[in-house]
């Protein structure tokens, strides 16, 4: 299973924090979750939107309820407990999916696709030390390459030197340029957060050879030059971006931020306006064609 949770992550937190591990991705880019892995093969390898509106629970649909039900009846199915727990998943219930999973943790505790899902849902939840707890059980039962950078990837965002150890843990695997990439990336927001912006920028290059669609890469290095107010050099960047990528609004949206900088007023209103046809819950880019007219 490749790991691919960050580009989401990143969306869910891209204006404001820019990069969440707990602010890429994003998230950083997942999921089709490891979970299910292990159904057939236990413990073997088995934007910023509003933060307000993510995090709100949405009415339980019937078909959900229903689910539910079912659910109770067959207490002993693994298979219906688990769409149980993504269904709460993306209601962003995240209350009640822990608590399925909390079940089945119960049942099955040697079970690393549990803790590794339970950590997941935390994440989710923004509750990034308890997250970090779950992924760290997970690899005590089994040290997932994907396991490993989820936990470097929360790592990275609170500073901490061990994202970059793990990192390493899986460039030393030899698994080829998508994991390569992660790990890169992934060692390029942790110098990123630590102001060592040399080594941020060689990790990011590092990921865009591994892998030269990694549109967070790209923006992480915008970020940098814009926020040192080199404004032509993030321009740049932010526009690779969106050659890269022509449907992802947070590329047009921080092109329109830097020309808006530049005083490039008719460009930026052009890119702000592109931003919200692409991403209708973007408010700042709403925020920025407000302005400009």
């Amino acid at each position: 299973m490749v790991f691919t949770y960050l580009v989401n992550i990143y969306k869910n937190n891209r204006l404001k924090n820019r990069f969440y591990f707990c602010g890429m991705k994003k998230g950083l880019i997942i999921i089709a979750p490891l979970i299910f892995f292990w159904v057939s093969c236990k413990n073997k390898d088995t934007q910023p939107s509003n933060s307000n509106a993510k995090n709100a629970i949405k009415e339980t649909p019937l078909y959900v309820k229903n689910l539910a039900r079912e659910a109770d009846q067959y207490p002993d199915s693994v298979g219906l407990r688990l769409k149980l727990v993504n269904a709460y998943d993306s209601l962003n219930n995240f209350k009640e999916a822990i608590s399925q999973m909390d079940a089945l943790i119960k049942k099955d505790s040697g079970n690393y696709g549990l803790w590794y899902r339970k950590g997941k849902l935390l994440e989710n939840a923004g509750d990034t030390p308890n997250a970090i707890n779950q992924y760290k059980i997970a690899l005590n039962i089994y040290p997932s390459p994907d396991g490993v950078l989820s936990l470097a990837n929360l790592l990275a965002e609170t500073k901490n030197k061990n994202t970059l150890l793990l990192c390493k843990q899986v460039l030393d695997l030899r698994m080829g340029n998508e994991y390569d990439a992660h790990a890169y990336f992934i060692s390029g927001v942790y110098y990123a957060r630590t102001n060592d912006i040399p080594r941020a920028l060689q990790a990011f290059d590092a990921c865009i050879n591994n892998n030269f669609s990694y549109i967070e890469a790209y923006l992480e290095k915008g970020f940098i030059y814009y926020d040192s107010k080199q404004y032509a050099a993030a321009l740049k960047i932010f526009k690779m971006a969106a050659n890269i990528n022509n449907t992802y609004a947070d590329a047009y949206y921080w092109m329109a931020k830097t020309q808006e900088a530049l005083q490039q007023k008719d460009e930026a209103l052009k890119n702000y306006q592109a931003a919200l046809m692409l991403d209708k819950s973007l408010k700042e880019a709403r925020d920025g064609i407000n302005r400009l007219q």
